[in-house]
């Protein structure tokens, strides 16, 4: 039994305008929409098997920013903001988004205090993590602690995600973990590798609302940013997560493919081509395969 978070989402600038998810051996595909939105698509496979394919694909238009200086708001709006409305469960601690002694430490070397506003000290905070932590692919797990990569000063998007949306909430800003992809331009000098998924954060602005900031390559604005989900944090969200019994061995083969297509409308931007096609051989317990899929 499987389910799994790969439908780009289709909100604000973004449009999902096709999707297509495969499933070999062939099984009866059902979804729903989860409490944030997210639409989750599962199905079961009886019988005896030694591999299991999943292939999504998508278009996806996005809309481009127009470049203007983003009005974040002060702190006393965005605390009149939190005060009136339900973003709980954006500022208490979460699975892997936690408030850590040595989380703690690294908030006092950053410096982490209110000042200037949010959108100003969130531009700060982006970059400090950028600065201050290497991007190393495989060296953490997908359960792995924010203390792994604090106090090795290295990780990959999954960790300086959570490590950015706990500091935030530390300071009573709504944070909220996106996983997704990011489209690659050979100009870019982006950190992350374009072979992989991705994972940012959005923080809540008073006057712009929800705000993408990418600590990974140092990013404001989600321009070439594709959203699939959005939780709390890596445990809301996982691309695919399920159950099986037979042998514990397994290999899980994973590969992804952002392309921009030929596509102009009057609307939107350049549209965004999205190939996602994980290849799971003998899926292993949750837990295991969890662990093979490194952001």
């Amino acid at each position: 039994m499987m389910e799994v978070r790969l439908r780009p989402r289709n909100e604000g600038r973004q449009r999902c305008l096709s999707f297509q998810l495969n499933i070999e051996p062939s099984a009866n595909v059902m979804s729903y929409r989860d409490f944030l939105g997210n639409t989750v698509h599962h199905f079961d496979i009886a019988g005896s098997q030694t591999e299991i394919k999943v292939a999504a694909q998508g278009l996806v238009e996005v809309q481009a920013t127009d470049g203007e200086e983003l009005d974040g708001g002060s702190w006393e709006e965005l605390d009149r903001r939190v005060a009136s409305e339900d973003h709980w469960e954006m500022l208490l601690p979460s699975q892997y988004a936690c408030f850590t002694e040595p989380l703690k430490a690294l908030a006092r070397e950053l410096e982490c205090e209110r000042r200037g506003t949010p959108h100003e000290f969130l531009v700060e905070l982006n970059r400090a993590i950028y600065e201050s932590f290497k991007y190393v692919p495989n060296s953490t797990k997908v359960d792995s602690p924010i203390d792994e990569a604090i106090e090795a000063r290295q990780g990959v998007c999954q960790d300086f995600s959570h490590i950015m949306i706990s500091l935030a909430r530390m300071l009573r800003i709504p944070c909220r973990y996106v996983s997704g992809y990011l489209y690659h331009e050979p100009k870019d000098k982006d950190r992350s590798m374009d072979s992989a998924s991705h994972a940012w954060v959005e923080a809540f602005l008073p006057n712009a609302g929800w705000t993408a900031f990418d600590p990974t390559n140092n990013l404001v604005g989600g321009n070439r940013h594709i959203r699939v989900a959005l939780g709390r944090d890596y445990a809301d969200v996982p691309p695919t997560r399920g159950v099986y019994k037979g042998d514990a061995q397994s290999e899980l083969m994973v590969a992804v493919s952002v392309t921009a297509a030929d596509m102009v409308t009057e609307e939107l931007g350049p549209a965004l081509v999205v190939r996602s096609r994980p290849v799971i051989a003998r899926p292993a317990p949750r837990r295991d395969q969890e662990q093979q899929q490194q952001q």
